[in-house]
């Protein structure tokens, strides 16, 4: 099964990016230096074997005349000395002419048949190569040893063949003493890097601990004095999160305080009624209609503040694909006619084409509740005009109507949850919900008293946000 990197843990992810390198470094080396030291023992034990051949080659004589020299020769056992004294490796020779034929040594070694290299080690008419003899693997030397004497020349193949034991053994020593040392040295960077990786890694430990440490209402930022510079950025994503939840949960906080103020009041209301109405204390159609009032404000009260909750919950969701605002705009007019009809109101709408990236529930609880709003509180047969124009990077709904518009002590909180414009008109979430939505999608919202000759002739209400594909 291949192993997932990915639940290492960091100590560990450097130890192993750091070792495993240095392991196959090492490795590569001692296979290098093993080679090396391999080639300078056979350049070594190669020089014996050639001042052996040497050595043999000395003692050859020609008898005879030039064409009709025969060759005879005296191998002295200091030639085969400096090899057979360990008793870990054994030499055998041959002498023969240049047709093979055999003048001394053993006739079971293999006559050489191969050519003098063009560039050598030694300046002499030698020639080194492996063989096998008798099963064992050999490394053998020629040598052409001419051979003149007062009317005979002639020229001499001497052959010196070793078994490789010795080789071997120094061979498989040389190596054992390298991996020794270099296991050595596997172990001090180990030891290094371990101490060095804890010594780096304190930091994360020491700042994991204070997270499990604290208590789970505890967002308070974390201290970034004296911490490494690498985990710095870590630590300000972190106190940014964490201000961004204590901002929502203090958010939290104070919606559902308001929350359940704003209905307390409504269920007294309406439990007063209805202890009212079974006492008889008012007329049953009487009592029935403050009722329907009651639960009609309540019913209204509890829809916002789903819609409030929703709004935080569809801006942590990408949006697929963008919607219309124009047409999103179009839909909720023709909902709302109704209204309009009732106050028999001068309406006009103008709109163009205006791709938002969001939800389109965002757009549609947007425009209602500012259309709903200028409906309102616009007078009877006043005028509300709608107007949706775009730019180059933004879109812009304006609502103008003919409404008292809003006073500077009304400004300051009229986007505050539960700030009605007028007192027992509506649950004042309406302009809560749409500053919520614009701010959630990058937005302005404005509200502007209109006035002509220093009297207030209506209120404009204007959202800006920006278009698709736009920066």
């Amino acid at each position: 099964m291949k192993p997932d990197l990915r639940h290492l843990s960091l100590r560990s992810y450097l130890m192993l990016g750091i070792l495993i390198p240095v392991a196959l470094f090492i490795l590569i080396d001692t296979l290098v230096l093993y080679r090396q030291a391999m080639a300078a023992v056979n350049t070594a034990y190669d020089r014996s074997l050639l001042a052996s051949a040497k050595v043999i080659g000395e003692h050859i004589q020609a008898e005879g005349d030039a064409d009709t020299a025969q060759l005879r020769a005296v191998v002295p056992y200091a030639a085969l000395e400096v090899f057979e004294a360990d008793n870990r490796s054994r030499m055998v020779y041959r002498i023969s002419d240049t047709h093979g034929q055999l003048i001394d040594g053993y006739e079971d070694l293999r006559l050489w048949h191969g050519q003098l290299p063009k560039i050598g080690p030694y300046a002499a008419l030698v020639d080194f190569y492996d063989d096998v003899y008798r099963g064992e693997a050999v490394r053998v030397a020629v040598l052409l040893q001419p051979v003149a004497m007062q009317r005979a020349r002639s020229m001499a193949v001497v052959q010196v063949a070793e078994t490789l034991e010795l080789r071997h053994t120094l061979a498989r020593q040389i190596l054992f003493d390298t991996l020794w040392r270099q296991l050595a040295l596997v172990s001090v960077i180990a030891l290094v890097v371990f101490v060095v990786v804890q010594r780096a890694t304190r930091p994360v430990r020491n700042l994991s601990q204070q997270l499990q440490e604290r208590q789970a209402d505890d967002l308070t930022p974390l201290a970034v004095e004296g911490t490494p510079r690498e985990l710095r950025p870590l630590l300000d994503a972190t106190n940014t999160t964490m201000h961004r939840l204590n901002h929502l949960l203090e958010n939290q906080k104070r919606f559902v305080r308001d929350t359940a103020h704003q209905l307390r009041t409504p269920l007294a209301v309406l439990k007063v009624q209805v202890q009212s109405a079974l006492r008889g204390d008012v007329d049953a159609r009487q009592g029935l209609t403050e009722i329907s009032h009651t639960v009609e404000r309540a019913t209204q009260l509890a829809n916002q503040m789903l819609a409030l909750a929703k709004v935080a919950q569809l801006a942590q969701e990408k949006a697929s694909q963008p919607v219309d605002w124009a047409e999103i705009v179009r839909e909720v007019a023709l909902d709302l006619s109704p209204l309009i009809a009732d106050k028999a109101l001068d309406f006009d709408i103008s709109t163009t084409t205006a791709p938002i990236q969001t939800h389109a529930w965002m757009l549609r609880e947007l425009s209602r509740n500012l259309l709903h709003n200028a409906i309102r509180y616009s007078p009877s047969h006043g005028r509300l005009h709608v107007c949706l124009v775009c730019d180059a990077s933004h879109a812009a709904l304006t609502l103008s109507d003919d409404g008292p518009g809003i006073s500077e002590e009304l400004r300051k909180r009229l986007f505050q949850p539960f700030s009605a414009g007028q007192a027992h008109s509506g649950s004042g979430l309406g302009l809560a919900i749409c500053q919520e939505i614009t701010h959630t999608l990058a937005g302005q919202i404005e509200l502007n008293n209109r006035e002509q000759h220093g009297h207030i002739q209506g209120l404009d209400t204007t959202v800006r946000l920006a278009l698709a594909n736009c920066p």
